[in-house]
């Protein structure tokens, strides 16, 4: 991946702070693993009470997961005025969400200054081996200007 180079100086201080302060996040047991300008990965240990009825995590906590991991991805490079929105994404999914614990890893593809083209994947790791379940290609918006959308 090419290397982008963020617009704000403490980008990894304002990506903690906004997920932070992401309810869904804390209720589904993600948190941040890493951040590098462009890249986030986020972590969630397996949980029942997020399983489907076959046992693996449920495809829309998959998603949510991914779609995080690519915003926050796209928030670490937008100046320090702006929030992130998702405009659009699309989800494939690989293989059944069966796991110890599970991996988001969020990538910028294409920055902007108003659109940002992000990809994001997700992985089961079970037994320390990470497999490949699902890959998620998302646009997302810096938002400016707005009272009630912050970053």
């Amino acid at each position: 991946m090419d290397k982008f180079l963020p617009k704000s100086n403490n980008f990894s201080t304002r990506v903690k702070d906004s997920f932070a302060r992401q309810t869904a996040m804390h209720t589904l047991g993600i948190y941040i693993d890493t951040v590098q300008a462009g890249e986030v990965t986020l972590s969630m240990p397996y949980s029942t009470a997020l399983s489907q009825q076959h046992g693996f995590i449920h495809a829309g906590v998959i998603t949510t997961g991914m779609d995080s991991a690519a915003g926050y991805a796209a928030f670490s490079l937008m100046a320090d005025d702006a929030a992130v929105l998702t405009v659009e994404f699309k989800v494939n999914l690989l293989s059944p969400a069966r796991g110890d614990r599970f991996l988001f890893k969020g990538t910028v593809i294409k920055p902007g200054r108003n659109i940002t083209f992000t990809e994001a994947k997700a992985y089961a790791v079970n037994k320390g081996q990470e497999k490949l379940i699902a890959t998620m290609s998302a646009t997302m918006m810096a938002v400016v200007g707005r009272d009630e959308i912050k970053g």
